[in-house]
């Protein structure tokens, strides 16, 4: 007996021999092709970048994995809880492989065989590492295989926090969000220092299957699973069993967070910031490279800039008609659903699409859009309101022209349109405005003078209507408000404000083509001085200035003020006829406005990268001894501005005063008054009115904008800079500089203020009527003579006079000369 045992036992030990040779030689296989797990120590995965406000405010976020790295210690105490409880409650014991744990899965899904059942894992947090990480997540016993053998290594190698973190930051919670800084955020708009514990509780229980556990279309199911693993923490200790109970009792509160820009209004600036990023870095640094970018942006001029243009163009296109309904719906039986799925302009919220449910001679009654939740269902409560006939009265004639002019709604709508309105009062008001989406549209820039920041953008009506940015990517001819310009060239060239032209018809003889440039109007002033050209926008005194000083210099100072890359040296060019773009010309201005400095305009304060390092900053001037550690009564640092001078300081004080006579008396006088704060700007108005400007600016702020059709057509009668585009500049700077500290245009330190005759620009005698105080620069001064640019010779004033009847009267009483 003892002999046939230890024949057994010999056979026994062979064998076990063998197997465990057949194992090793298995795992040695195995193990031969492991990656590498030390990559896990220079871990760097794909993260969010964030666009932020001038104050912090958070834009915008662009990834392909919506991910914010968060180290372990930023993590909660009851976050970690909540996930342990959920996948590993021994995760702080065991060396990798959780035996208990793979020993009670084994009899589960023994149990379960034949069941249908999908098998029971045992994975703990280190074999999730190992197989996120290193490995594929093919299900085969050779996976599971290395994945042992690699967490074993793991956690050799890292402390049991690293592995933690590793894996908080890199699992999916569904909501194309990775990591739980990302997860908070977009399940419920909050830090993860904020996470109550039902909230973590949840967040714990997606990484088991994110769409099973939907919060919106598997309410139930993820009720389920976060309640269980409430009852994990409390079984664990982590959680009393009354806050368990009280975690319990509380709804999912899942408040998905919208994927596009979350600060209002910010949208056009937004995409801007974007394709700058991409232009500089590239798409993968901007989707995976976890960047922070401080923009320029201040989000309450914003709201004056987006309010400003969408009042002028939905004024405008409101005096020209009714364009008709969006769309036609039945409104027989619910008409909720149908109306549910008509797409609305997003972000103006202040109006909503309703559907005309009854027209009579008094009143609309209209339906309101109803909302959706989170999962696509439509809301089962329908809202009612009515549009009264004066309040819809615009509407009444159409725009397109294919029905004649009613005299009430009726002629108007009929049941069945789909029309946006506008509440009018209260929130609880059931009375409405109609409302349409202009066709008409437009682009507005708001900077500051003195460092270039772009404050300010509004790209179009609406971002939804049209991504198009109207600001940066319309090329538009800027018309009149380049003229500014052209005057600055000869300021700086030996003209002065007081200097005479000729404003009468010109011909232009090229190439066998004759051109006849003609005033706006087309009327004419005979001789008058510079100021008096771009008061009154002349056409014709500005073709003979740019013809006298040549426009080789004008396209110089026009490439030098950044308005063209390349600026063709052709007369027509002097008004404005070349295409730019509106953030040119704001920066352009923004020259003039702060003394002639040259300045880089910005969308970008400063951009970090993932490790808070500074990659790019936009203020480049000096400043020594700005970073003092303490206080030890030093001399306070200067900021040395080392931008290039590109225009002579009194040159630009010129313009600006000039362009002050714009606003004061000339084709904006009564479109701008923002309560004796000096301002100076100019309106433009390109051929066929087809696009109407005007670019301002306080010494503080640069404003400016133009409106026009996409495709460039007529604005009709009265479509000018003075008339459209004037008065949305005031509305937005009224808002804007409202706060602001008052301030003042500073005349140079050397320059002569002298009282001229606005018509002869000669020194004028105490007491003269017509007279102006006009800035010369030092040498400079009045003429002693009556010369005018555009006529032959130079004559004594008494002797023009005495020879030209025209002249005379035309001097005498400003009235349009018949040159």
């Amino acid at each position: 007996m003892v002999r046939l045992l230890g024949y057994f036992f010999g056979i026994a030990c062979v064998l076990f021999l063998g197997a465990a040779a057949v194992i090793a030689v298995y795992l040695a296989n195995v193990a031969k092709d492991l990656p590498d797990y030390a990559v896990l120590n220079s871990y760097a995965p794909p993260v969010t970048t964030r666009v932020h406000a001038g104050n912090g405010a958070l834009m915008a976020e662009y990834a392909k994995e919506k991910r914010l790295f968060l180290p372990i210690q930023a993590i909660p105490d009851r976050v970690k809880a909540a996930f342990l409880s959920a996948e590993d409650k021994n995760f702080y014991n065991h060396p990798g492989v959780d035996l208990t744990g793979l020993g009670r899965a084994i009899l589960v899904n023994l149990q379960n065989f034949g069941s249908g059942r999908r098998p029971v894992g045992a994975s703990t947090i280190t074999q999730q590492v190992a197989k996120n990480f290193l490995l594929t997540s093919d299900q085969t016993i050779d996976r599971k295989i290395k994945e042992a053998i690699l967490s074993f290594r793991i956690e050799q190698a890292y402390s049991k926090d690293k592995i933690l973190e590793l894996y908080l930051n890199e699992i999916f919670f569904g909501l194309n969000s990775y990591g739980i800084g990302s997860a908070s955020l977009t399940y419920f708009n909050k830090s993860v220092t904020e996470l109550t514990v039902a909230e973590s509780a949840y967040l714990a229980s997606l990484p088991k299957g994110p769409a099973n556990y939907h919060p919106f279309r598997h309410p139930e199911a993820a009720l389920e699973r976060r309640n269980w693993v409430i009852d994990r923490m409390v079984e664990n200790g982590y959680v009393s069993q009354s806050d368990g109970e009280d975690a319990k009792k509380q709804p999912l509160g899942v408040t998905a967070r919208n994927s596009g820009p979350s600060l209002f209004a910010s949208d056009y600036f937004a995409e801007a910031v974007r394709r700058q990023l991409i232009d500089q870095y590239g798409e993968k640094s901007l989707y995976e490279g976890g960047l922070s970018v401080r923009t320029s942006l201040d989000p309450q001029m914003q709201l004056f800039a987006r309010k400003a243009l969408q009042d002028g163009l939905t004024n405008y296109d409101e005096r020209r008609g009714f364009h008709g309904p969006i769309k036609q719906i039945s409104t027989s039986g619910d008409w909720g659903p149908a109306l549910a799925e008509v797409p609305a302009l997003s972000d103006v919220p202040e109006w909503r699409l309703a559907v005309v449910l009854a027209v009579s001679n008094d009143s609309v009654d209209i339906g309101l859009q109803p909302p959706k939740d989170g999962g696509g269902k439509v809301a089962a409560e329908r809202e009612r309101g009515s549009i009264a006939a004066k309040d819809m009265q615009w509407a009444f004639r159409s725009a397109a022209g294919d029905r004649k002019t009613t005299k009430s709604p009726v002629g108007a709508l009929s049941a069945g349109d789909v029309v946006y309105v506008e509440r009018l009062g209260g929130d609880n008001s059931t009375s409405y405005r109609l409302r349409q989406p202009p066709k008409v549209q437009g682009g507005l820039v708001a900077m500051d003078p003195k460092t270039g920041r772009v404050l300010a953008m509004v790209g179009g009506f609406s971002y939804a209507q049209s991504e198009f940015n109207r600001a940066t990517q319309a090329m538009r001819q800027p018309g009149s408000s380049f003229k500014p310009f052209v005057y600055a060239a000869a300021m700086d060239n030996g003209y002065t404000p007081a200097s005479v032209i000729m404003d009468a018809p010109i011909e232009i003889v090229s190439g066998g083509q004759v051109w006849r440039p003609e005033n706006y109007g087309g009327e004419v002033s005979g001789p008058s001085t510079l100021r008096s050209g771009i008061e009154n926008s002349r056409n014709l005194m500005t073709v003979r200035l740019a013809n006298d000083l040549g426009m080789n210099i004008v396209a110089e100072y026009a490439e030098r003020f950044g308005i063209y890359d390349k600026m063709p040296p052709l007369l027509a060019m002097s008004l404005g006829s070349g295409e730019t773009t509106v953030l040119r010309m704001v920066s352009a201005y923004s020259v003039i406005a702060n003394g002639g400095k040259q300045i880089k305009p910005t969308l970008i304060d400063r951009i970090q990268d993932r490790y808070g390092k500074t990659i790019f900053r936009h203020e480049e001037r000096l400043c020594e001894g700005c970073n003092a550690g303490d206080w030890q009564n030093q001399e306070e640092p200067n900021i040395v501005d080392n931008r290039e001078q590109v225009l002579d300081p009194m040159t630009s004080y010129q313009i600006t005063s000039m362009m002050q006579g714009v606003i004061q008396r000339g084709t904006a006088a009564g479109k701008v008054d923002l309560s004796g704060r000096d301002v100076a700007g100019k309106t433009g108005t390109t051929n066929d009115e087809k696009d109407a400007w005007f670019v301002g600016f306080t010494p503080d702020l640069v404003a400016g904008l133009y409106l026009g059709f996409d495709t460039p057509a007529p604005l009709g009668r009265g479509g000018t800079g003075g008339v459209l585009s004037a008065p949305i500049f005031n509305e937005f700077m009224q808002a804007a500089v409202k706060d602001m500290p008052e301030s003042k245009f500073v005349v140079p330190a050397g320059m002569n203020m002298i009282a001229i005759n606005r018509k002869t620009g000669m020194a004028a005698v105490d007491g003269e009527p017509g007279t102006i105080i006009e800035a010369f620069k030092p040498g400079t001064g009045p003429a002693d003579s009556f010369s005018v640019i555009g006529m032959d010779g130079t004559m004594a004033p008494e002797e023009i006079l005495r020879t030209s009847p025209q002249a005379n009267q035309a001097v005498q009483t400003n009235t349009p000369g018949l040159f």
